[in-house]
């Protein structure tokens, strides 16, 4: 077992890791140069109460929590495994609530969860490769979500010109303090209610592709290398799908 791994198991270890990381993202931020493209496009539904879905890919979280309006209430769908819950508590910090579950484990209650939430007018946050991947590759819940509530959704992501990709699944981008970063918005992409057999996979493409050319315009814009999607699961032999 990996020592950081090991230290986690203690509950309060793990609520302490917590708070260091969302004092680590409020340094980032408070110490940096952000500018955001695209925003006037979140704020005209903020201006208007309107709901919307926030889609963001799992490698750009660190630094989303302050791509928000933190006056609107914004669910983030987190998985149920350990290391979705340490994601959980870290973003509420900043005053985010939580949809746990996944395609495997809670799908069910989470959609609904955060469907109730779209129509009384409150915001959803979702990771559409997440919890597990394939990376830049979107699940159909997303779609499900938008379909079933009537909210479109807006890709978002965040680049920075400091700080390195890791080599995980997610190729997970961290910033460092003192840096240049920016927040690219997209434009809304809407779900019909009475979308379904092969209109679900157009949607779910177009989320796909709005998601990875706002990600590819942030690097672009911070003088990062892009970083390319996974192969699609249906290119790959043996591919088992997506998970969400």
């Amino acid at each position: 077992m990996r020592p950081l791994k090991r230290v986690l198991q203690s509950e309060i270890l793990r609520l302490f890791f917590c708070w260091l990381a969302s004092l680590y993202i409020r340094l980032v931020f408070l110490t940096g140069w952000w500018t955001v493209v695209g925003g006037e496009t979140p704020q005209k539904f903020w201006d208007e109460d309107k709901p919307f879905i926030l889609a963001f890919w799992h490698g750009r979280l660190l630094m989303m929590p302050y791509c928000w309006d933190h006056r609107k209430t914004i669910y983030m769908l987190i998985s149920q495994h350990r290391d979705g819950q340490l994601i959980a508590r870290t973003v509420g910090h900043f005053g985010i609530k939580t949809a746990a579950g996944s395609s495997t484990r809670g799908g069910a209650g989470a959609l609904r969860t955060m469907v109730k939430a779209l129509k009384q007018g409150d915001y959803v946050g979702v990771t559409p490769d997440g919890p597990r991947g394939p990376r830049m590759r979107a699940s159909e819940g997303i779609v499900s979500v938008a379909r079933l509530s009537g909210a479109p959704v807006i890709p978002a992501a965040f680049g920075v010109n400091r700080g390195p990709t890791l080599s995980s699944w997610d190729s997970f981008l961290v910033a460092w303090p003192f840096s240049r970063g920016l927040i690219v918005w997209g434009e809304p992409i809407h779900v019909d209610r009475d979308t379904k057999d092969e209109a679900l996979e157009v949607a779910r493409r177009q989320i796909e592709d709005g998601l990875n050319a706002v990600t590819a315009e942030a690097d672009r814009l911070s003088g990062r290398a892009p970083v390319e999607p996974a192969p699609s699961p249906e290119t790959v032999p043996g591919g088992e799908g997506r998970a969400s």
